[in-house]
C-alpha cells in the first residue's frame, strides 16, 4: 500500500466503529453490494476468487493500515471474497463517507489513483494466471510486459505463478525450438 494512502486511511477512520472477525470467517462475499469500507487496524484478510474449477486464487492481502478492497468504493458489488487469515480487527464506515472524505483532500485522490493502478495491474495478473499452461502464462506475461532483463526471470516465475525451475525448463524448450 501507498504510504500516503495509508495516512489517509488513518485520517478518514479515525474514531470509526471497529469489528473483530476471528480466522477463517469471511467479511464480505463476492457479488455482495458493498455497504461499508473497512480499513484493517490488526490482522490481514485475503481478497479470494473462487474459479471455476473449483480452485481459489488470493488476489491480494491486505494488512493494518490498509483499506479492504479499496476498488469496490466505485463498484456495485464485490468481485471477491474477503477471507480473514488471521484474528484481524477493522475500522468500517459506511462506502458513501469515505467516498465524500476522499473527494475532500486534494492528496487522496492522486493516491487512490495510484492505488487503482495497482488494482489494474492485478488483474493483468489474475488473467494471466488464469491461464492454464506456463506457456500459455509466459506468453500473455511477454506480450503485457515485454521480456525481462537479465536476472528478473525469478521475479517473473513467481509473478506468473510457476516455480522458477519449471520456467527454466521453458526457456530452455524456447531456446532449443529457437535453434533448430
Amino acid at each position: 500500500m501507498i504510504w500516503i494512502m495509508s495516512e489517509i486511511w488513518q485520517k478518514i477512520f479515525f474514531g470509526a466503529p471497529e469489528r473483530i472477525y476471528e480466522k477463517g470467517a469471511t467479511v464480505f462475499r463476492r457479488d455482495d453490494p458493498p455497504r461499508f469500507a473497512y480499513a484493517v487496524r490488526e490482522g490481514m484478510i485475503v481478497l479470494r476468487r473462487s474459479l471455476a474449477d473449483g480452485g481459489a486464487l488470493d488476489l491480494q492481502k491486505t494488512r493494518k493500515g490498509a483499506l479492504l478492497a479499496e476498488a469496490s468504493l466505485f463498484a456495485d458489488r464485490y468481485h471477491c471474497d474477503a477471507v480473514c487469515a488471521t484474528h484481524v480487527r477493522v475500522a468500517c464506515l459506511p462506502r458513501r463517507d469515505v467516498v465524500s472524505a476522499l473527494s475532500e483532500d486534494r492528496n487522496a485522490v492522486a493516491a487512490l489513483a495510484d492505488a487503482s493502478r495497482e488494482v489494474q495491474g492485478l488483474r493483468s495478473r489474475v488473467e494471466v494466471m488464469r491461464l492454464k499452461t506456463l506457456r500459455a502464462r509466459l506468453d500473455a506475461y511477454i506480450d503485457l510486459f515485454g521480456k525481462p532483463k537479465r536476472g528478473e526471470w525469478v521475479r517473473i516465475a513467481d509473478w506468473i505463478g510457476v516455480t522458477p525451475e519449471a520456467l527454466y525448463r521453458e526457456l530452455a524448450a524456447r531456446r532449443k525450438a529457437a535453434n533448430i
